[in-house]
């Protein structure tokens, strides 16, 4: 069964009705500071989602850690996540001086996936991104030791990804 996203983008009207105060302020910011970018602002569970074009990855990513608005000194996570029909590298960040987060999503191509490295605005993404390479076979561009981090080096093929053939993986 195929999963699927279940967040929704959120109109200026609906922010302002449907959403806290704080939140819809955050929102607000985020579409100012934003506003050179092609990227879709939605809001879940009180967690601010971000989808950006993968090209946008650094600069977004950047404009988020330095902006007095935002102040996102803090890298939590990087996921990869594999829908049937493309991947998604879902970065989660926090401000710990403002007390807020953000969840940045951008869609990478199922046949090649590539995406910036972000080791060089936060080093601890290194093992995340050596993480996502071993297990999905994504290439952070820029990172400077993708070697396996999970996996021996002989390993054959992605284990994260949902057409892996686990039944028949012989290890031994």
């Amino acid at each position: 069964m195929a999963e699927e996203e279940t967040t929704e983008s959120i109109s200026e009207e609906e922010v302002s009705e449907d959403l806290d105060p704080i939140l819809a302020e955050r929102i607000s910011i985020l579409e100012n500071i934003l506003s050179t970018y092609d990227i879709s602002i939605s809001s879940f569970l009180g967690e601010i989602n971000i989808h950006i074009q993968k090209i946008d990855l650094l600069d977004i990513l950047t404009i988020l850690k330095n902006s007095p608005e935002t102040l996102c000194n803090l890298f939590l996570c990087l996921s990869i996540v594999d829908y049937e029909d493309r991947f998604e590298a879902v970065y989660h960040l926090q401000s710990t001086t403002l007390n807020h987060r953000y969840v940045i999503k951008s869609s990478l191509d199922k046949d090649k996936p590539l995406i910036s490295s972000c080791i060089g605005i936060w080093k601890g993404c290194d093992w995340y991104e050596r993480e996502g390479h071993d297990l999905f076979g994504v290439v952070f561009e820029g990172h400077p030791n993708l070697s396996p981090l999970l996996l021996y080096e002989e390993f054959e093929g992605y284990p994260g990804r949902k057409d892996f053939p686990f039944n028949d993986y012989k290890e031994w």
